[in-house]
């Protein structure tokens, strides 16, 4: 499957990335078919020498089918070449570590004490189940 998406470049602590278009056997940074942008991550969000795309290539190959990686897609959405993708959903990425792992353990005691009482409570009612058929063939 092809895919748009990112290859690193630059150097340590120094990224610089690369749009490519690439098969997505390849490696990474490995080969690609062709390069259609660059994005700088260094610079701020409001200087135009952050981000360079080739719109009309960029349009040819998500019309051969090619699939962008969700932050490629992103940079897509913010240049308008297609529609924004949704925003993903993920609460515990602002928590840090030690209070994410103090909630998960609360969280694990928590549905033991929960599902004692949800398990006794089928218990009790499939005898009255069991009891009002019978009445009725009465």
């Amino acid at each position: 499957m092809l895919k748009l998406r990112l290859s690193r470049g630059g150097t340590k602590k120094r990224p610089v990335y690369k749009v490519v278009v690439a098969d997505s056997r390849f490696a990474r940074d490995g080969r690609f078919i062709e390069k259609v942008g660059f994005f700088n991550p260094l610079l701020p969000k409001e200087k135009k020498e952050r981000v360079g795309l080739e719109a009309e290539r960029i349009k040819y190959w998500l019309g051969q089918g090619a699939q962008p990686t969700t932050r490629v897609a992103r940079i897509l959405g913010e240049n308008e070449l297609m529609p924004m993708p949704a925003n993903g959903n993920n609460p515990n990425k602002a928590v840090p570590k030690k209070e994410r792992n103090k909630k998960e353990e609360d969280n694990k005691e928590a549905p033991k004490a929960e599902a004692a009482p949800a398990a006794e409570a089928p218990k009790d009612e499939a005898p009255k189940a069991e009891a009002a058929p019978a009445e009725e063939k009465k």
